[in-house]
C-alpha cells in the first residue's frame, strides 16, 4: 500500500472525482487501481471563494512497484507508514507481582491504565474525585446553583479536565512510533465517531467523552485492573538507602489507608496543587515552568464562520470556524488564543473555594450560539514568580482571588466588553454579544483582576487579531475572566527512564507533570509512561 499526500480538490467535488484524481496523480489505469481508503482529510480556506479538500489517501494498486519507482523522488507519494501498535513487555498470564498504580484518571492516567491492564499488570488506579457520571452532577451543581465541591468538578473526577472541554484530539507533538492512533483507535472502540480517524483536526466533545470514560473504566476492568474513586493521595512513602538513594514504596491515602507501590504514575492534572506542595514537601525534585493567564474571549459563532468561510460559511463538510492567533507585543510579552471552542460555551473552572477560573467547552456538533477562545499572555518564573518552585500556583491563586472579588464574590465571573477594554473603563452593560458563562457575569474592568503586562499586551493583540479575522475587535464582544488553568506551573522533572530525577519509582506523567497539553498529547504521554513502568517491572 503506498500514500498519496495533499492531495487537493475543490469543496464540492463529487465522489468520482476523487477516484479520477488519484488515477491522474499516478498515471495509472482504471484497472491498476485495486481500492483507495481516505488516511486523513484536511481544508485549505486561505482562499474563502475557493475552498480546497486536501486528502491524504492509502491506496492498493495491482503493481505498486513501478509506481513507488516512478515517484521515489516525490515525498508526497510514499509507502504508507506502519501505525500498529506494539506493546514493549506482557505480564505472565498468572501474574501475581507488584501492581502498580496510576494516581489520577485524566487522558493521561486513563491510558496509562489501559496499556498496563492490556500488558497484564493489573494497574490500581486512584482518583480524588467522583465517577463522572457524579463529577458531572457537581460540576452543573456550580454552574446553575454557584455550589463548589473542591473534590468534584472540572478539574477533578473521571476524565480529569478535558471531560469538560471541546475534546480536540490533535496536537503538535513529535509522534514517530504514530501512538497518536493507538489513542484514537481505543476512543473509537469506546465510542468515538469512527471520522475521528480521518479528520485532520478531530473532536468529540463533553457529552461523547462521558461515555467513552465510562466505557474504557470497564475494559480496564475486565483486564483485572481496579479503581479507586474519592481517594485522595495525601503522602508518599520513601524509603532511602545509605548513599541517598530515594525509592518509592507506598502512599498514603486521606482515608488513613496506606497502599504498598513500588511504580507509581503520578497523572494528577494540572490543578492538583495541595498535591505539588505534597510532594515538594517530601523532598520530590520539581520546578516551576511557564504557563499562560488571561481571559476567555467570546463573538457569535456567525462572525467566526463569515470571517473565516466567506461565501461557504455553514458547509457542513466545513462545519464551525475555529481559529489559531498569536501576536508579539511592544512589551516583550506574547498574546495568543488557547483552546480556541467553536460553537461552545465559557465555563466556570474554579476547583478552590473563593477563586473564579474559567475554561472553554463544546459538545460534538459545537452548534451553540457562541464561539469563544482563551486570549492569554505568556509569563515564565525566571520574570514573573521566581525563586521558589511553588510561585506560580501562588500567582494564579492571587488573579483567581480578584477574579472572585471583581465578581462579585458569587462565582460570578468578571465581565467586560471588548470596546470598553480597549478604552480603559469599566462595562456597565452587555451589548449585542450574550455571554455563555454560568453561574453568570458581572460587569467591571478586568485590569482589576489581570497583571497590567498582559492588558497591555492583549489590548494591542486585539487591534491586530481585527485585522487579521475581521470583527475579532468588535466592541460588542465580551471578555470574561480569568483563564490561568492554561497549564501546569510546575514540572516534575523526570529522567530518560521517565522516572522522576531524585526519587525511583516515582513517574511523573502527563499535563499535571509538565509534559503535555491537551488530551491527546496527555494521552501520549500516559502511554509512555506506562511502557516505562512495564519496563521497569520487568527489571
Amino acid at each position: 500500500m503506498l500514500r498519496i499526500t495533499e492531495l487537493k480538490l475543490p469543496l464540492h467535488h463529487a465522489d468520482e472525482e476523487l477516484t479520477a484524481a488519484i488515477r491522474n496523480r499516478l498515471r495509472i489505469t482504471p484497472r491498476d487501481l485495486v481500492r483507495f481508503s481516505i488516511a486523513r482529510r484536511a481544508h485549505d480556506a486561505r482562499i474563502k471563494s475557493d475552498i480546497q479538500l486536501v486528502y491524504s489517501i492509502d491506496v492498493t494498486l495491482r503493481n505498486e512497484a513501478p509506481v513507488l519507482a516512478r515517484f521515489k523522488k516525490d515525498r508526497h507519494v510514499q509507502p504508507t507508514p506502519n501505525t500498529s501498535y506494539k506493546f514493549v513487555a506482557q505480564a505472565p498470564a498468572d501474574y501475581k507481582g507488584p501492581r502498580p498504580v496510576v494516581i489520577g484518571t485524566g487522558p493521561c492516567g486513563l491510558f496509562a491504565g489501559l496499556i498496563l491492564a492490556q500488558m497484564g499488570y493489573k494497574p490500581i488506579i486512584v482518583d480524588r474525585g467522583k465517577v463522572v457520571r457524579e463529577r458531572t452532577k457537581d460540576t452543573w451543581g456550580l454552574w446553575r446553583k454557584s455550589v463548589l465541591n473542591p473534590e468534584s468538578n472540572v478539574q477533578f473526577g473521571e476524565g480529569g479536565a478535558g471531560t469538560f472541554s471541546d475534546g480536540k484530539l490533535y496536537s503538535r507533538i513529535k509522534d514517530p512510533r504514530h501512538l497518536d492512533r493507538k489513542v484514537l483507535i481505543e476512543f473509537v472502540k469506546a465510542g468515538a465517531p469512527p471520522e475521528i480517524l480521518t479528520e485532520a483536526h478531530p473532536h468529540i466533545g463533553t457529552f461523547r467523552l462521558v461515555t467513552m470514560v465510562e466505557s474504557m473504566r470497564a475494559t480496564i476492568e475486565a483486564l483485572g485492573g481496579e479503581y479507586r474513586f474519592e481517594t485522595r493521595v495525601d503522602g508518599i512513602d520513601v524509603a532511602t538507602s545509605e548513599d541517598g538513594t530515594r525509592k518509592v514504596r507506598g502512599l498514603h491515602l486521606h482515608t488513613g489507608d496506606y497502599l504498598e507501590a513500588e511504580q507509581v504514575v503520578l497523572a494528577v492534572g494540572h490543578s492538583a496543587r495541595d498535591t505539588f506542595a505534597m510532594l515538594h514537601a517530601e523532598g520530590v525534585y520539581l520546578e516551576a515552568k511557564p504557563f499562560s493567564l488571561g481571559v476567555r474571549i467570546e463573538h457569535p459563532q456567525s462572525w467566526i464562520d463569515d470571517a473565516r468561510f466567506g461565501p461557504n460559511a455553514g458547509n457542513p463538510i466545513l462545519g464551525a470556524a475555529d481559529y489559531a492567533l498569536s501576536h508579539h507585543a511592544k512589551n516583550g510579552r506574547t498574546a495568543y488564543s488557547f483552546c480556541m471552542c467553536p460553537g461552545g460555551t465559557v465555563v466556570a473552572a474554579t476547583s478552590e473555594e473563593g477563586r473564579v477560573a474559567t475554561n472553554g467547552m463544546s459538545q460534538y456538533s459545537r452548534n451553540e450560539r457562541n464561539a469563544n477562545s482563551g486570549l492569554v499572555v505568556g509569563i515564565d518564573p525566571a520574570r514573573d514568580y521566581p525563586g521558589d518552585p511553588l510561585a506560580g500556583i501562588a500567582l494564579q491563586r492571587h488573579w483567581e482571588s480578584r477574579a472572585f472579588v471583581a465578581g462579585g464574590s458569587t462565582y460570578a465571573a468578571p465581565a467586560q466588553l471588548l470596546g470598553d477594554f480597549l478604552a480603559g473603563r469599566a462595562s456597565t452593560r452587555l451589548a449585542s454579544v450574550v455571554p455563555s458563562y454560568k453561574p453568570g457575569v458581572y460587569m467591571t474592568d478586568l485590569a482589576e483582576c489581570l497583571p497590567e503586562f498582559a492588558v497591555t499586551a492583549m489590548r494591542e493583540a486585539l487591534v491586530q487579531f481585527g485585522r487579521e479575522i475581521p470583527g475579532y475587535d468588535h466592541p460588542d464582544a465580551v471578555l470574561t475572566g480569568v483563564e490561568t488553568r492554561t497549564s501546569s506551573p510546575v514540572r516534575i522533572t523526570r529522567g530518560d527512564d521517565f522516572q522522576s530525577l531524585n526519587t525511583a519509582g516515582l513517574f511523573p506523567a502527563g499535563e499535571g507533570a509538565g509534559y503535555a497539553g491537551g488530551i491527546l498529547s496527555a494521552a501520549v504521554d500516559g502511554i509512555k509512561v506506562a511502557e516505562a513502568v512495564a519496563r521497569a517491572m520487568a527489571a
